[in-house]
């Protein structure tokens, strides 16, 4: 695949319900997603108009025993999944999932940051058609409805998350924007701006990713979670180059995040 090395390429909600959760993100995102999966994680494809951007598995009772919630998660792209776990353990972070192979996916790693914010590791297997294929489940480049446009990490230790995740990816600062009392909002770029680090709010109970996916009307996203049984936890905001974003937790308790147009 020609994604690089620090490059996100694929996202990844558990929850408890997926036929629930299918339901409500078709109604306000706009995704198709698949109703059940032939395979025994029911790991099901959440599609785009330009097809599959994410996916969904079921975050079972046994998971949640072992401290997980529901969450969407960010797949990051690398060269060797080993290596850059045995450098995530080096720096202080944690794996949870030790690197293992998935036939015809690719290699994997499911780890942590420093401050406990969770991400997977990815090598993976292009297409046997299509060995030149690119992940363009998170839109660098250019805006696409139901893709991921900014991914944000709220970190207990931003100067420190930096760091760490310019070793392990070659992300760069680039900027940053004065949050008042709430601190920076230091902007991340990897060859085109990904998304910030931002310090970890009090209502936040450990540091998190949040993913941004696009909608093409924000107010009607909002109505949409509201009448669907979610809970906005930040109003439509203007954000720099004119879109508004907010963020929510969906029925079944995953944080999220849109942006799109008024």
């Amino acid at each position: 695949m020609t994604n690089k090395h620090g490059d996100f390429i694929w996202y990844e909600l558990l929850t408890p319900d997926q036929d629930a959760a299918r339901s409500f993100y078709e109604k306000v995102v706009g995704w198709t997603i698949d109703k059940a999966a032939d395979n025994e994680m029911d790991y099901r494809m959440i599609n785009s108009a330009s097809g599959p951007i994410a996916g969904s598995m079921t975050l079972t009772a046994d998971m949640q025993s072992g401290g997980m919630q529901p969450c969407w998660l960010g797949y990051i792209a690398v060269d060797n999944v080993d290596e850059v776990a045995e450098a995530t353990t080096a720096a202080g972070g944690k794996i949870h999932m030790e690197p293992h192979d998935l036939e015809g996916v690719g290699r994997i790693a499911f780890v942590a940051d420093p401050s406990s914010a969770l991400f997977y590791v990815m090598k993976p297997v292009p297409p046997a058609d299509n060995p030149d294929a690119s992940s363009n489940s998170f839109a660098a480049t250019e805006p696409m409805v139901g893709h991921c446009a900014w991914n944000e990490l709220a970190s207990s230790d931003p100067a420190a998350a930096l760091n760490f995740y310019h070793d392990l990816f070659g992300w760069e600062k680039d900027g940053e924007m004065d949050m008042g009392p709430m601190g920076k909002y230091e902007f991340l770029r990897h060859d085109h701006m990904i998304g910030a680090v931002m310090p970890r709010p009090q209502e936040l109970p450990v540091s998190a990713w949040t993913y941004y996916f696009r909608v093409p009307d924000i107010d009607a996203a909002a109505d949409t979670i509201e009448k669907e049984g979610g809970q906005i936890v930040q109003p439509p905001t203007e954000i720099p180059g004119g879109d508004y974003s907010l963020t929510a937790i969906d029925p079944q308790g995953a944080r999220f995040a849109l942006v799109g147009a008024r």
